[in-house]
């Protein structure tokens, strides 16, 4: 069976974005990317809700052809476009832009997902749709990354969570800009 593993990008103080949904205040390291991308060598999928499938579908398909972008950017960008996209939304409906969209038996359908044959399905960010799949007890894995910031406010992650899972760390790793990525199994 395929895992679903969720990275999300946080500061100190749980929120993965600003008030307006901003990304300034994370400084990633030079390694930040490679390591993400190291994950993606195990994966040929990719789930996010609707805000976190169309905000990257401005850059990512595009950035290996930017001659100015760095290996890393170039590997992420081909995994992007060829890695199988699924979003989970009410708002959009069917298939979208090379995108399967979910808005109803999600946990039927995310397990139908799981149980066909590939690699890892990977989940970025989406805190509606973390606490959906949280809620239905779907995501297998967590890679927390923590940057060295207190947002003070802005979009929380974790905070709304409503059933209790007991995560076993696998893994710890420290980035030069002091990013910790933190690598969760649940029980």
């Amino acid at each position: 069976m395929r895992k679903l593993i969720l990275i999300v990008h946080t500061s100190l103080d749980g929120f993965v974005a600003g008030i307006n949904g901003e990304f300034d205040n994370f400084k990633p390291s030079p390694e930040n990317l490679d390591f993400v991308c190291s994950l993606t060598d195990e994966a040929d999928a990719a789930l996010v809700g609707r805000m976190s499938y169309q905000m990257p579908e401005s850059f990512w398909p595009t950035t290996r052809d930017n001659k100015k972008v760095i290996p890393s950017e170039i590997k992420y960008s081909n995994w992007y476009n060829d890695a199988e996209k699924i979003v989970i939304s009410k708002s959009l409906s069917g298939s979208k832009n090379r995108a399967t969209v979910i808005s109803d038996n999600i946990a039927e359908r995310i397990h139908g997902i799981k149980n066909r044959t590939g690699k890892n399905i990977l989940m970025f960010g989406s805190p509606t749709t973390f606490e959906i799949l949280n809620r239905l007890n779907l995501i297998d894995e967590y890679w927390v990354i923590q940057y060295p910031v207190f947002f003070g406010e802005g979009i929380s992650f974790f905070t709304r969570v409503r059933n209790s899972n007991r995560l076993d760390l696998l893994n710890i790793i420290q980035m030069s800009r002091g990013e910790i990525a933190l690598h969760y199994k649940v029980r």
